[in-house]
């Protein structure tokens, strides 16, 4: 294992002039992510500033160099492998990760937290200008990552040990180093499963192991310092808005689950940092938590100064198939039956795609995206509420048949526990007012079992009781007309896609399967462009950005999928992939 402080080599870092490849300008830049540069960071779109792209979450870059008619002559230009890769277990290192890129030079992280820069600024080769290796025990931690983030000096890192770390861009030195994360009354271990995010100051950070039986939340940090300002808990505790929907007598909030599984969004106009809950605990019981179980599978928006909950909006209350929505939330504004309005969008693992007041979190419009769902008939055009919904009963029944109670044998649900998309990054076009998402189609049988609680809280084992299987499900790329509010088209893969979307202004549509295809798409009609197969697992989402006139395509590997179908024998490995046209 690497020191705790490991630097390769170090370097000058000056001014660099980086060219916008659309703007046709030169443009100087200073090398500090500033309050400003992320606000306007579509207006960079040579550098790759946030994990999602920008605070909207969109995943879209004006980049026009690589297009339609020439994608199919792009070519890999260099690789570099990353460390990570010691003892990950059967799923290898969970590196569902994109670098950043600011002028020129790469910050990235593997699945141990270790975070690595890079200058990228010769065509034909990167190289290590620090690796900072903070040390993270690996026994009884987990290698998985899902980003980081940049401010001003510092690159700010989750750990899979439960801290967060503030490193020097220039040299590689931890600034600050915090144990945030830790364990519940239950000794079950809260974990880091989202990238964090820089705003107004503070560090975004939010307890992902809600399915491990903690309570999901989001807190606030300085950023100079990673002191702890304020904490939200998605489920509450008695007496707090939203306790009165868990109405059971076994303190099931206490591991209530409300995990965050991705980075949210931030509205800087409104102060709200907007983003999506996993599922309620246990997951599959309903009857052992009556009631529909706020602020779970829900979208969540936040004062940035307070904390304190502005909106929400729940998907699927009383949810018992694992219908968590931790997935993106974008922002934008689009032509809803004639009026122009700015909004959340969402593809919703439970199957449909959501439209919400950004301000307000009031439903707008919802509309079915995968082909096969049968656990509701249909959103309330009203409320967004499934059409069986009713607010008399404890226990929601939806669709009985696909709907397993205690006691119940098989019962067929659609979509799939893993949804149409679950925490996938997904994309949308602000020009053409197009939505990816990226996912699964199919679906999933399930038996009823009760889970059962002691006085050391739940018995863990007992859920071992339900069994379940899947249908021979598949991957699939849907392109979504958010202004009609319809499907406009889809691609079909072989398995299941656990990466993300990228799309750009050469209308090209990126994303990458879990067999080591980095694959390009026409952004309207799906129609296959390109693929090429890094002979490795990728769960990561690729970037694209620029450097002086070249546009680059980036992607980095690690990790397949927790229930492998296929390409179950393929390498794991930990490398960051470069491409560009020839």
């Amino acid at each position: 294992m690497l020191g705790l402080k490991r630097h390769f080599k170090k370097i000058a870092i000056t001014a660099f002039v980086g060219v916008a490849l659309t703007a046709g300008a030169q443009t100087t830049y200073r090398l500090t992510v500033n309050g400003d540069r992320l606000l306007n960071a579509q207006n960079e779109p040579h550098n790759w500033l946030l994990m999602n792209g920008d605070y909207a979450a969109t995943r879209y870059s004006r980049l026009t160099q690589i297009n339609r008619d020439n994608v199919k002559d792009l070519r890999l230009v260099w690789a570099k492998a990353l460390g990570g890769m010691q003892d990950v277990g059967p799923n290898g290192p969970q590196n569902e990760v994109n670098p950043l890129i600011d002028n020129g030079f790469m910050y990235t992280t593997d699945g141990w937290g270790t975070v690595y820069k890079i200058d990228a600024r010769n065509p034909h080769k990167g190289e290590f200008v620090w690796i900072c290796d903070p040390g993270v025990r690996r026994q009884g931690n987990t290698s998985m990552t899902r980003g980081i983030a940049l401010w001003e000096d510092k690159v700010l890192a989750n750990l899979p040990d439960g801290r967060v770390i503030a490193i020097n861009r220039d040299n590689g030195e931890i600034i600050w180093d915090k144990a945030i994360a830790t364990r519940n009354e239950f000794g079950l271990q809260e974990k880091f499963l989202t990238a964090p995010l820089v705003a107004e100051g503070k560090v975004l950070i939010q307890n992902g192991a809600g399915d491990g039986g903690t309570r999901g939340w989001v807190a606030a940090l300085d950023v100079n310092t990673g002191n702890e300002l304020w904490r939200w808990y998605v489920v509450p505790k008695p007496g707090d808005p939203g306790s009165e929907t868990w109405k059971d007598k076994n303190e099931a909030w206490k591991t209530g689950g409300g995990g965050i599984w991705q980075t949210g969004s931030y509205d800087p106009v409104n102060k709200l940092y907007i983003f999506g809950t996993g599922n309620p605990y246990p997951i599959y019981d309903v009857q052992a938590r009556p009631g529909d179980n706020l602020y779970t599978d829900s979208v969540v928006a936040l004062d940035m100064n307070t904390g304190k909950p502005k909106w929400h909006f729940q998907y699927t209350p009383n949810d018992g198939w694992d219908y968590d929505e931790n997935g993106i939330h974008m922002l934008y504004e689009a032509n809803i039956d004639g009026k122009r309005q700015k909004v959340v969008g969402h593809f919703g693992r439970n199957g449909f795609y959501y439209t919400l007041d950004r301000a307000t979190g009031k439903f707008i419009k919802g509309t079915q995206y995968v082909n096969d769902l049968n656990w509701t008939k249909g959103l309330n055009p009203t409320t967004g509420r499934p059409l069986e919904y009713d607010p008399k009963l404890d226990v929601q029944i939806y669709n009985r048949e696909a709907r397993a109670l205690r006691g119940d044998g098989f019962k067929r649900a659609c979509p799939t526990w893993h949804g149409g998309v679950a925490h996938q990054p997904t994309a949308y076009n602000p020009v053409k007012g197009i939505a990816y998402g990226v996912g699964t189609e199919g679906c999933f049988m399930q038996t009823g079992a009760e889970f059962k609680f002691g006085p050391k809280g739940p018995d863990r084992a007992s859920a071992g009781a339900r069994k379940y299987t899947s249908d021979l499900y598949y991957g699939a790329v849907t392109a979504f007309d958010t202004n009609n509010h319809k499907v406009l088209a889809k691609a079909v893969t072989e398995i299941e896609i656990r990466s993300g979307a990228t799309v750009t202004a050469g209308g090209v549509l990126f994303t990458a399967l879990q067999d080591g295809w980095v694959v390009a798409y026409n952004d309207e009609t799906l129609e296959e462009l390109w693929r090429f197969n890094v002979g490795t697992t990728l769960k990561g989402a690729p970037v694209t950005y620029a450097i002086g006139p070249k546009q680059y395509l980036a992607v980095q590997s690690g990790g397949r999928h927790l229930h492998p179908v296929k390409f179950d024998k393929l390498e794991n490995s930990s490398y960051l992939f470069v491409f560009a046209l020839n």
